[in-house]
């Protein structure tokens, strides 16, 4: 694989804490990315905003409104991580498909692809710069834009499976599962506008939970333990 979309959970980035980050977590997630360049491997990242903001939960806020403050959690992400990566050799860029002064440049797929053509690290931050679309949405947008051959879900949980393993301990993992099936099944694996953009589009997804040692890594080199979702 010459070209993948990494997506991080904000949630897994802040570790134990569930707010903010965990420097420790996101450095190992730069040594490891680091790893996959110096291999010629093209990443592009997105970057959830839920360890800084949940607006979707607050009955008070209107939804437009929450969504603007998501998406500028995921701009802060991207900042964040970005200087980490930087600060372990790897070159990066960070695109919005809004302006945000001289903290980003504009998203184009070919300013996109060219950058990740040179082997810079890419931050598709903001989303989709439109209200009532998830991360999810889109990371399989950007995904399907620069011609990524897979998209890679870094979670905090280890796979798909057909119960929430929280609640039900004996809640199956799927080794593999069709986009398909996630989509009557309502497994959840993103959204349902992502899973349908992900469908129509054949965009393959695996997910693997982020904080196994060398998560990211043993995926890309074939030990992989998580769900492979196909289409």
């Amino acid at each position: 694989m010459q070209r993948i979309l990494l997506k991080l959970s904000g949630e897994a980035l802040a570790g134990e804490k569930k707010t903010g980050f965990d420097e420790g977590t996101v450095r190992k997630v730069a040594l490891q990315v680091k790893q996959l360049t110096d291999r010629g491997i093209q990443v592009g990242i997105v970057i959830g905003g839920g360890n800084f903001w949940r607006g979707r939960t607050s009955e008070h806020i209107d939804r437009v409104k929450a969504d603007q403050i998501g998406m500028l959690a995921t701009i802060m992400n991207c900042i964040y991580v970005s200087e980490q990566f930087r600060s372990v050799g790897m070159e990066t860029d960070i695109l919005t498909p809004f302006e945000c002064g001289s903290f980003t440049k504009l998203f184009s797929k070919d300013r996109a692809v060219r950058y990740l053509s040179e082997g810079r690290v890419v931050f598709f931050a903001g989303g989709t710069g439109h209200p009532y679309f998830s991360t999810d949405t889109g990371v399989v947008l950007r995904a399907i834009e620069v011609e990524a051959d897979v998209i890679l879900l870094a979670k905090s949980i280890d796979g798909v499976y057909d119960d929430d393993p929280g609640r039900n301990p004996a809640a199956k993992k799927y080794a593999e599962v069709t986009i398909g099936e996630v989509i009557e099944k309502n497994l959840q694996v993103v959204d349902m506008t992502a899973s349908i953009l992900a469908r129509d589009n054949k965009m393959p997804m695996w997910v693997f939970g982020l904080n196994e040692e060398d998560s990211i890594v043993n995926t890309m080199a074939g030990k992989f333990n998580g769900t492979k979702v196909i289409v």
